[in-house]
């Protein structure tokens, strides 16, 4: 057997699906992580999470594709209804601090 051959069939490619997938998952990421900034990225996240469900049913990972799609319905109604994303701005002292503040 040749070990070279051998060697080489272990190592993973990047496909067209693994570079879709990747990109899906990273708009996810992104656009999640501005959400508070503006109302554009609740839409961007809902459709990164259309593209990953995409690819998880593509890829043969109908749970996470299931997932996926739900996490999409639930952005898009966020963002068609205005609500806003339940977290806090500035970490955890930023939502103690507002909540002292509504109190008073």
């Amino acid at each position: 057997m040749n070990m070279k051959a051998t060697a080489e069939k272990a190592e993973p490619e990047m496909t067209g699906l693994n570079m879709f997938g990747l990109f899906a998952v990273s708009v996810m990421v992104v656009s999640y992580a501005l959400e508070t900034r503006h109302s554009a990225f609740v839409l961007v996240f809902a459709a990164s999470c259309v593209l990953a469900s995409v690819y998880g049913f593509l890829q043969g990972a109908w749970p996470f594709g299931i997932v996926e799609a739900i996490w999409s319905v639930v952005a898009a109604r966020r963002w068609w209804t205005g609500a806003a994303p339940h977290r806090a701005v500035g970490g955890p002292m930023a939502s103690a601090a507002g909540s002292q503040e509504r109190r008073l």
